[in-house]
């Protein structure tokens, strides 16, 4: 155990040392599935056609860490962890330290919990040094305006979105989530070094349960490192040739 883990936590440290990196511009497939047996059809079928896959918190409330583990050693490709840790700094920190020996490439907080959260995951990653990167949260892209004022935040989703990320910035953050509306702003504010990870992106622009999207094509051309895709993937009759296709629209062109 290290000298500064925190204290009372034992943690085994098994992670890969050869965590993969994300290639960009990237195409993160959701494995959004009930069941790891079906995540791994799906991650098969989709195979190298996807720069990344993301468990979210439906696979891993079902399959635990155990989905991650197998996912990554059947693809070899990063996993983005999707969790959306939100808590108070301690049990973050003490999470972000058990999911350093996962393996694990990208893992999400939200940037609401605050700065001291912030930092503390944020520097909790450095010091496992497994190449773990904190991904902050800024604005879900379930939300608009209306409903963060219903929640007491009054400003704009853009405003919000970019607030936050600034702040999480500060506290050591350098990889963020946004929607495709917000990603042109951040990228202008943060940067061309800033990880910018757009969910919300759909091939035809519908939205279904989510508000503020756009199509693959123009969240790359917006600022957009690497956007996640789930179900217009996961739903296709082939879901080969459908990330194929998102993954030819993201590509520059030679």
């Amino acid at each position: 155990m290290r000298a500064d883990t925190p204290k009372g936590l034992k943690v085994t440290f098994a992670a890969r040392r050869d965590t993969p990196k994300l290639k960009l511009p990237g195409l993160i497939v959701a494995l959004d599935t009930p069941s790891l047996d079906e995540a791994l059809t799906l991650a098969r079928r989709v195979g190298d056609a996807a720069d990344a896959f993301k468990v979210g918190l439906e696979l891993f409330v079902t399959e635990g860490s155990e989905a991650v583990r197998a996912i990554a050693t059947e693809t070899r490709l990063p996993i983005f962890l999707d969790l959306k840790l939100h808590d108070i700094p301690e049990t973050v920190e003490r999470a972000v330290a058990r999911v350093c020996g996962l393996g694990v490439s990208l893992l999400t907080v939200h940037a609401s919990g605050g700065p001291a959260m912030l930092e503390r995951a944020a520097k909790r990653a450095d010091v496992e040094a497994t190449g773990l990167t904190i991904v902050a949260v800024t604005v879900l892209t379930s939300l608009d305006a209306p409903d963060l004022d219903a929640i007491g935040v009054t400003r704009s989703p853009v405003d919000q979105a970019l607030s936050l990320a600034r702040m999480a910035e500060r506290a050591g953050i350098s990889a963020f989530v946004c929607s495709p509306r917000e990603v042109g702003v951040l990228r202008g504010a943060l940067g061309p070094s800033a990880l910018l990870i757009t969910p919300g992106v759909r091939p035809l622009a519908d939205e279904s349960d989510q508000k503020r999207t756009d199509t693959p094509e123009n969240a790359i051309a917006q600022g957009a490192s690497a956007i996640v895709v789930g179900r217009p993937i996961r739903d296709a009759a082939d879901p080969r040739e459908a990330a194929e296709r998102i993954a030819r629209a993201i590509r520059p062109r030679s």
